[in-house]
């Protein structure tokens, strides 16, 4: 039993990274202009079939594709702001559900249309190496170092570049940023845009540890909201605290129980986060 229980914990932690990197998205996007964006699953399983298509077409490194995903990412949620999200953005947040939520079926809509929902894999395999009795996959380790990558460039873009300042001052207080000169606009997009490639650089990763489909964004979405809520909405390092934990009740929960409970002791550590610490284990927004 002991052994089962540190490779479970070993596996969950190595996921836990690549939730993180979901949900940072998710939560980026709130932190700097309070919009939550139902569109993120959807997001998330274009990255997948971006991995995926590349992978099949080209031959190309799932991890060389990241970087045409990231940049597709980034492209695409500009203009999913510049057309669906800017105009509703000072509405009520129901507004801006509803146009983020119309974005997502019709990104679902073609995308079933277009690849069907059979199950694809991206069939890439890097072998795996064994601790005593723990047996690592040399994937989930790679999907779990890109994600420290990813993290790692997004702190030093927003703590050490003046671009990144601007993103927080408009987080912050975005009249206050507009007194001061600095292009809320466009910095709004450049935020959405960052936190849809977040989500799309996510789904090309589980893309290389799980078979998938168009609608399979959907888990994951679920999945960043409660790590979202569970770090504090609006921090990313704490939706990557967050992925972290779900990672790990992720990984040792089967060892003692049904994999039917996983998501029931998922959720409830959602509503009960909601009732003792609404903020999350990191606080409100940074």
């Amino acid at each position: 039993m002991a052994d089962v229980l540190l490779a479970s914990l070993v596996d969950g932690i190595l996921l836990g990274f690549v939730y993180g990197i979901a949900a940072m998205g998710l939560t980026l996007i709130w932190g700097v202009m309070n919009v939550i964006n139902l569109a993120h699953g959807s997001v998330i399983a274009l990255g997948m079939l971006g991995v995926y298509l590349t992978f099949t077409a080209w031959g190309l490194n799932p991890y060389l594709a990241l970087i045409l995903v990231a940049v597709g990412g980034l492209l695409a949620g500009v203009l999913i702001y510049g057309i669906a999200v800017h105009r509703v953005l000072n509405a009520p947040h129901l507004s801006t559900l509803l146009a983020t939520f119309a974005v997502d079926m019709m990104i679902i809509g073609v995308g079933t249309a277009v690849f069907t929902t059979i199950p694809r894999n991206v069939n890439f395999s890097l072998g795996n190496v064994s601790f005593g009795p723990v047996t690592i996959l040399w994937t989930r380790v790679s999907a779990a170092l890109a994600a420290v990558i990813v993290t790692s460039l997004l702190y030093l873009f927003l703590y050490r570049t003046r671009v990144g300042k601007y993103v927080r001052a408009v987080a912050n207080n975005r009249a206050a940023a507009e007194l001061v000169g600095i292009p809320s606009a466009r910095i709004l997009a450049l935020s959405f845009g960052l936190g849809t490639m977040l989500a799309a650089v996510a789904g090309g990763l589980i893309a290389t540890l799980f078979p998938f489909t168009i609608l399979s964004g959907g888990t994951f979405e679920l999945k960043s909201f409660v790590i979202g809520v569970l770090g504090g909405l609006g921090n990313p390092l704490g939706a990557l605290l967050g992925g972290l934990i779900l990672g790990v009740l992720e990984g040792v929960i089967p060892a003692f129980m049904p994999t039917t409970w996983v998501p029931v002791l998922e959720f409830g550590l959602f509503v009960l986060i909601l009732l003792v610490r609404p903020s999350g284990i990191l606080g409100g927004r940074t």
